[in-house]
């Protein structure tokens, strides 16, 4: 399979030859099993890109450069922005129970606002989760239910629906005790987004980060279907009738995620926006660096992940998503970025994981100078 880089920098072009190890990375990424990735560094060398594999099962041609994909839970760092930036406006207050907000739904009102950006509210996540003797408590049928979610994948779920279902859950924890990932805490956010400033959460994403950063090629489509062109296909493989079917899931309604993963964008529109978060374009300088404390269990700050890697700290949020998934990743002033995004095969077990783990691994070392980062949280 090919390689191809894209050389519309508006810097110095780069070519094939300039980085022949970023090269090699990436079809290490085909060759581990993904359909195909293509790749966007940004570092003291200037401004590299490039794909490799193949934009559709069957076909030669490798994916767009800078084509869209739906980007999982990297939505969760552009909803905690914007969560952020309102309470920069005085609308919300990090310390205060969601509960004043949003009282319709009965939430302990020790969960605040901060606790749902950082995952220690204890909400049951709505696509699935974990009773602590590891037991699997399935919620929606999310891409982990095989032929369910396919043949449910254009239905419509409204937030308040995913919230209530959690709720009927038990707590995982006591707010405030313990870690745990649960796309529940950035539906809630959506509808804080939505409460406080009487708009729908794509149009406060507009007003405040797409628009003033010219992002393009960024999309909250809520209840979309399509994804614009240009794109990489998404598969997803399950079992029927003793059967392994294999069917392309890129067109698929992604309110079953909600605000928790629906956001398609391309791995410039990441680059821009990670890139002015963490070097002060969006945020007040105290905000940011809330935002960038981690708590102790994840290393998670309000919604991004804060490593430590063998080249210093890296800020990072990823995302998989029913056979997309996209990678941003930055150092802390937002002047060294990697993002990249994959087209693969997925399935109910995330068979893909432990590769897209070996991917990171694998990129981390080459551009920020090693890493020990985890797979991306899946959407699912």
């Amino acid at each position: 399979m090919s390689i191809v880089p894209d050389v519309h920098d508006e810097q110095t072009p780069r070519t094939a030859q300039d980085r022949p190890e970023l090269q090699k990375i990436m079809q290490e990424i085909v060759d581990s099993g993904f359909v195909g990735v293509q790749l966007r560094v940004h570092d003291e060398r200037g401004e590299w890109v490039g794909s490799a594999g193949v934009r559709e099962l069957g076909e030669s041609d490798t994916p767009p450069a800078d084509g869209h994909v739906r980007i999982g839970s990297n939505t969760k760092t552009f909803i905690a922005t914007v969560v952020l930036q309102l309470v920069a406006e005085g609308r919300i207050a990090l310390d205060t129970p969601v509960d004043d907000y949003l009282p319709e739904f009965g939430l302990d009102r020790r969960i605040t606002v901060r606790r749902l950006l950082q995952h220690t509210s204890g909400v049951f996540n709505f696509t699935g989760d974990y009773d602590p003797d590891g037991t699997y408590v399935p919620g929606i049928p999310a891409t982990p239910a095989g032929k369910e979610w396919v043949d449910n994948r254009f239905k419509t779920y409204q937030p308040e629906e995913l919230i209530r279902l959690a709720l009927s859950k038990p707590a995982r924890f006591e707010p405030g005790t313990d870690w745990s990932y649960s796309n529940t805490n950035y539906v809630v956010a959506r509808l804080l987004i939505e409460k406080v400033t009487g708009r729908p959460y794509a149009e406060e994403m507009q007003r405040l980060i797409l628009g003033p950063l010219a992002l393009s090629g960024t999309v909250a489509p809520t209840t979309q279907t399509d994804i614009p062109e240009p794109y990489a296909h998404a598969y997803y493989r399950y079992d029927e009738d003793g059967q392994t079917r294999t069917v392309d899931v890129t067109r698929h309604n992604p309110s079953w995620i909600s605000s928790g993963g629906d956001m398609i964008s391309t791995t410039r529109d990441l680059h821009t926006f990670i890139s002015a978060l963490l070097g002060g374009k969006l945020l007040p300088a105290s905000l940011l660096a809330e935002m960038c404390t981690p708590e102790s269990k994840a290393g998670y700050g309000l919604g991004v992940f804060v490593q430590n890697t063998d080249g210093g700290t890296v800020i990072t949020h990823n995302g998989g998503i029913a056979g997309h998934a996209a990678l941003m990743y930055s150092t802390p002033d937002g002047s060294t970025t990697l993002t990249a995004a994959v087209n693969y095969v997925d399935d109910a077990e995330l068979s893909m994981a432990a590769a897209f783990q070996q991917v990171t691994q694998r990129l981390l070392k080459e551009v920020f100078g090693g890493g020990q980062a985890d797979a991306a949280e899946p959407a699912q």
